[in-house]
């Protein structure tokens, strides 16, 4: 089960929400995704991840996530906002000309599974990004999806793109 909503894109932020359904406890669910070393495993291209500052996992915590696709590279700071496992975690990812605001939830469910909810919030600052945002907003909205998806496939069948 994959659900995304669209709440809101103008030229100075785009918001939306998707959520995934992933069979398994949530305990398992975060004790995955609270594991840098598993980042990999879901989040295709991901080259390498270094700690800039704070305590990792905690609030205040600076990571910088480099990133592959393709022939472009790309270098994200995670700055963690909000570490509330099993509940919650957020954070904030900054890029040139991006700021994006991640909140995530997970939730259980009567049949003993997780609802990982995700609430996304890109900031464009320069020019290009507001273009992209304006009239490119599935890109956003896609790579969102696939890395949930990837990740429900990592915790459910421990399949890994980092081969691919």
């Amino acid at each position: 089960m994959l659900h995304m909503t669209i709440k809101k894109t103008n030229y100075k932020h785009m918001k939306y929400s998707v959520e995934v359904l992933i069979e398994k406890p949530r305990d398992e669910v975060v004790k995955k995704m609270d594991n840098v070393d598993n980042m990999k495993h879901w989040q295709k291209g991901l080259v390498s991840s270094e700690h800039i500052s704070g305590t990792p996992g905690k609030v205040g915590a600076k990571m910088q996530l480099n990133y592959k696709m393709g022939k472009r590279e790309m270098a994200l700071v995670e700055t963690i906002t909000k570490n509330n496992f099993p509940e919650e975690f957020s954070a904030t990812y900054h890029t040139k000309g991006m700021h994006n605001i991640q909140e995530n939830y997970f939730k259980e469910t009567p049949e003993g599974h997780t609802k990982w909810i995700s609430n996304c919030e890109f900031q464009p600052s320069g020019f290009m990004m507001k273009a992209m945002t304006l009239l490119m907003p599935g890109a956003f909205k896609k790579q969102s999806k696939k890395y949930m998806v990837d990740f429900k496939n990592f915790v459910e069948k421990g399949t890994s793109v980092a081969n691919e």
